[in-house]
């Protein structure tokens, strides 16, 4: 019996140093808000074309679909590397992706968790470009 709870807590533990690949930070609307006033972040929307044109978060630099084949091309080769980047999309689901894709390819990354609908339910400021209504 000792054997076997040993083992569960060494399982346990190597699941809880190498389980967790995540090397980005996943905030929520407020936390978000204050992480893009600063200017040197590069904020990052990961919707579709017509989602964005819906409406986004002020400041919003790229608008870069992640379910693009060419999402890490594309965005390796735009984004700044030396600047953090604030990345959302609709509900927090693809980013997670596209923050992840990042994190790995070098870059510092925060992620809205709730999405686009979180900063929306926050109360938060929507840019919509006027040219496009």
């Amino acid at each position: 019996m000792k054997r076997l709870f040993l083992t569960l807590i060494m399982g346990f533990s190597f699941f809880g140093l190498f389980g967790q690949t995540d090397k980005f930070k996943t905030v929520d609307a407020s936390e978000f808000a204050k992480f893009i006033s600063d200017t040197t972040v590069t904020v990052l929307d990961v919707r579709t074309a017509a989602e964005h044109a819906e409406g986004y978060i002020p400041g919003t630099h790229y608008n870069i679909d992640v379910l693009e084949d060419s999402y890490t091309k594309i965005a390796t080769e735009t984004l700044p590397k030396d600047k953090p980047v604030a990345l959302y999309c609709r509900s927090g689901n693809r980013s997670k992706n596209a923050a992840r894709i990042l994190a790995e390819k070098g870059y510092e990354v925060v992620e809205l968790g709730t999405g686009f609908r979180g900063w929306v339910a926050a109360e938060k400021e929507v840019a919509k470009d006027s040219n496009k209504e």
